[in-house]
């Protein structure tokens, strides 16, 4: 599938996002829309009970942002009737099977329509609990991929995954997916359904000593960590992101796949407006505190290169491949 234009392949596609409520996917949406507003039908994938807090969460969390103040202004009183034209919140659970879509009229028209799938769920918390970013890094790969194959005219599933799945490694970095066990430091016996039944018998444990909340929390991030590092992988977000890679890659069959491998993600870069970002996160913190004069100096290499991705939306999110791809920026 070599695409002439990504504006052209969008055109009059459905596509399912994950992670609905996200930075990349509220930007994602927001570039559509604005760019492409023949696009057929984008179905947003957010976290809920049912159907009604889901589309609270999606008018709060999405359309309730800064971030989507050009396109309200490039539509005006219509911007509304456009998103109800184009835009379906689906309550679900990325952790779950059939992504947690309870309601199967909703999964088989899903299955049936989807053109392309984009997965930006994740948890990017470095030191996350163990069983919270299994579950929805490297489990929740793994329910996208079984999922869009149950999709009959899927054309693409664009997965993104983090730079950092390579760990501390210098040099040249190939683009080259996982291979299922593939470790960094080369020590074999890594297995995922083993680590989830680490994790199993880990809080199993806990919960007969009578762990509190807190104590379960700090046990399972140290698990994460543990368990990272005994393979190679410096914490618990890129060892789990590089696990889902393996699932994708595992079990995609002959469904055309991109992995998109980002850097440290930060604001926008010129589009649709320089400097949106949300929340505090990785590098973040450091640019907040040099901005607000808390922090006046920092120790660093001066000729250390620094990899950030300004984000925006671009071509590389939608290409037909049958491997993994390391691209840097988005």
């Amino acid at each position: 599938m070599k695409l002439e234009s990504v504006l052209q392949f969008l055109e009059n596609k459905t596509i399912l996002v994950t992670g609905g409520a996200g930075f990349l996917a509220k930007i994602f949406v927001e570039k559509v829309l604005r760019v492409q507003p023949n696009v057929k039908k984008l179905h947003l994938l957010l976290r809920a009970a049912d159907a009604k807090s889901a589309t609270q969460r999606l008018h709060s969390e999405v359309f309730g942002k800064e971030l989507f103040r050009v396109v309200k202004e490039k539509y005006g009183p219509n911007f509304s009737s456009l998103i109800s034209e184009k835009v379906t919140v689906v309550p679900g659970d990325i952790t779950c099977e059939d992504l947690g879509v309870a309601d199967s009229d909703l999964r088989e028209q899903l299955w049936a329509q989807i053109d392309v799938i984009v997965n930006l769920a994740a948890t990017t918390n470095f030191d996350e609990r163990y069983d919270v970013a299994l579950g929805v890094n490297t489990y929740g790969a793994k329910y996208v991929t079984e999922f869009a194959k149950k999709c009959s005219q899927l054309m693409v599933l664009v997965h993104v995954s983090t730079s950092y799945v390579s760990g501390e490694t210098e040099g040249l970095i190939k683009e080259s997916p996982y291979r299922m066990g593939e470790t960094l430091n080369g020590v074999s016996g890594l297995d995922i359904d083993a680590e989830k039944r680490i994790v199993e018998e880990k809080l199993d444990e806990l919960r007969k000593e009578g762990a509190s909340e807190k104590e379960t929390r700090v046990a399972m991030k140290e698990l994460g960590i543990k368990r990272a590092k005994v393979y190679g992988w410096p914490n618990t977000y890129v060892f789990t992101k590089a696990m889902g890679e393996m699932l994708v890659g595992e079990l995609k069959g002959d469904m055309s796949v991109v992995i998109i491998r980002p850097t440290i993600v930060t604001s926008t870069y010129k589009e649709p407006f320089p400097g949106w970002a949300e929340g505090v996160r990785t590098v973040d913190s450091l640019l907040v505190g040099y901005a607000t004069g808390k922090l006046t100096c920092f120790l660093g290499d001066i000729n250390g290169v620094v990899d950030m991705s300004r984000t925006n939306i671009g071509s590389s999110m939608v290409r037909d491949m049958h491997t993994g791809r390391h691209v840097i920026g988005c």
